[in-house]
C-alpha cells in the first residue's frame, strides 16, 4: 500500500505540470473565445447570432467525451491529424468557449439598458459606454459562473487520458494498473483534484472582492 502512494505521489508529479498547463491555456482560450462568441451573439443581427447560437448549442449538447473522440480518432478521417496534447486542449478549448460565451451573454443581458443610455447622454461613445460601464458591472455578476466552469475544466482534463495525453488522470492510473492498488490511486488522484479545484474557488473569491472594492471607490 505505502509503495502504491508513494508511486502515486511520483506520478502526480509528473502529470500535475501538465495538467495544469491545459487547463491554464483551455481557460484563457476558452474565455477568450468564449466572450468574443457571446458578444457576437448579443450586439450582432439574427443572420450571425443564428449559425453561433447553433455551434455552441451542438457542443454544449453533447458529452465532452465524444467531442474528444471525435477530434483525435475521427479527425484522420478529413484529414485533421493531431496530436493527443494538441488535440486535448483544443478540445478541451472549445469546449470551455461554448459555456463561457453563455455567460459572457447572459452577462451582457443582466446590465440594465438605462446604464448605458445614460453614458450615451453623457457624450460616452457606444465603445466607451461597453468599455467603461456595460463590462465592470457584468465583471462582478458573472465572475461566481466563471469561477465555476474553470473548476469544472480542471475536472474535465481527467477525460484527456482517453486520448493518452500525459495528464494527472493518465499518470495516476498507470500506477493503479501496475499494482493494481485502484483505491489507494484513486483517493490520491479525488484529493489533488479537490484541491485544485478549492484554489480556484478561493482565488475566484478573492478576485471578487477586489472588484467589488474598486467598483465602490
Amino acid at each position: 500500500m505505502m509503495q502504491a502512494l508513494q508511486d502515486s505521489l511520483v506520478a502526480t508529479a509528473q502529470g500535475l505540470p501538465v495538467t495544469l498547463a491545459i487547463w491554464i491555456a483551455a481557460v484563457l482560450l476558452g474565455m477568450a473565445g468564449g466572450f468574443v462568441v457571446g458578444a457576437l451573439r448579443f450586439f450582432s443581427p439574427w443572420p450571425l447570432a443564428l449559425p453561433l447560437s447553433v455551434a455552441v448549442e451542438a457542443v454544449r449538447g453533447t458529452p465532452f467525451l465524444v467531442q474528444c473522440f471525435l477530434l483525435y480518432f475521427g479527425g484522420p478521417f478529413i484529414g485533421i491529424d493531431l496530436a493527443p496534447l494538441t488535440a486535448g486542449l483544443l478540445a478541451l478549448s472549445v469546449y470551455g468557449a461554448a459555456y463561457f460565451s453563455e455567460v459572457f451573454r447572459a452577462g451582457f443581458m443582466a446590465v440594465p439598458p438605462g446604464q448605458l443610455e445614460v453614458a450615451r447622454m453623457l457624450g460616452l461613445s457606444r465603445f466607451q459606454a461597453v468599455l467603461r460601464i456595460m463590462l465592470p458591472v457584468m465583471a462582478l455578476g458573472v465572475l461566481p459562473s466563471l469561477a465555476n466552469l474553470c473548476v469544472i475544466l480542471i475536472k474535465e482534463t481527467a477525460v484527456l487520458s482517453i486520448i493518452t495525453v500525459p495528464e494527472l488522470t493518465f499518470r495516476v492510473q498507470g500506477v493503479g494498473t501496475a499494482t493494481f492498488a485502484f483505491a489507494e490511486t484513486m483517493l490520491v488522484l479525488a484529493l489533488v483534484y479537490w484541491a485544485l479545484a478549492e484554489l480556484t474557488a478561493w482565488g475566484a473569491r478573492a478576485a471578487e472582492r477586489r472588484i467589488e472594492r474598486a467598483l465602490a471607490a
